[in-house]
């Protein structure tokens, strides 16, 4: 039981140690074109339980049905529970920020055009699921480590519909999406 707290502490530490450097070394995404035709989430489902609700992108960003990929993250779940949206938990951390989920791996096999950040406080385990996804534009709250997001909006992370709407708007001002 001792040897378990004690390498879970280790975990978290070089966790931690994976995320500074990942912060401080960003890696270099693909050159792609502009536009957004591909879009990820992450969601803190422990603050915001409604992660149904970005696939209203699909319409506001003129989408195609297949083009939003949402992960979300609790701190506890229950794997026989089901979920709508895959989840990952804190016991999925490994070694090194690794994460040992198939859900978060399939995730982050992919390039995206956009990744929301839907998490307003710090939390390891979204913190490394953001530097390990390959986006070209990284979208989230101010409240975070302002080094994860290009795009930073002021808004409560329960005014989806707020959010949205600035979203909306800087992504028209960078010419990403068509008025």
């Amino acid at each position: 039981m001792f040897f378990k707290g004690l390498k879970e502490k280790f975990k978290l530490k070089s966790g931690h140690k994976f995320l500074r450097n990942a912060l401080d070394n960003p890696i270099a995404v693909g050159q792609r074109k502009q536009g957004i035709m591909s879009v990820a989430v992450l969601v803190d489902l422990d603050r915001f339980d409604n992660a149904e609700i970005f696939y209203q992108f699909v319409e506001d960003f003129k989408l195609r049905p297949n083009a939003i990929k949402i992960m979300g993250y609790k701190s506890y779940y229950d794997k026989n529970s089901p979920y709508a949206t895959p989840v990952f938990s804190d016991k999925d951390l490994g070694w090194h920020g690794e994460i040992h989920n198939s859900y978060a791996l399939e995730f982050l096999s992919k390039d995206y055009d956009m990744l929301v950040n839907y998490f307003n406080e710090e939390n390891l385990m979204l913190q490394l699921m953001s530097v390990k996804t390959r986006a070209r534009i990284n979208v989230g709250f101010a409240e975070v480590d302002e080094r994860l997001n290009d795009l930073i909006l002021e808004t409560s992370l329960q005014d989806f519909k707020t959010f949205k709407q600035e979203l909306k708007k800087y992504l028209k001002v960078f010419n990403e999406i068509e008025v």
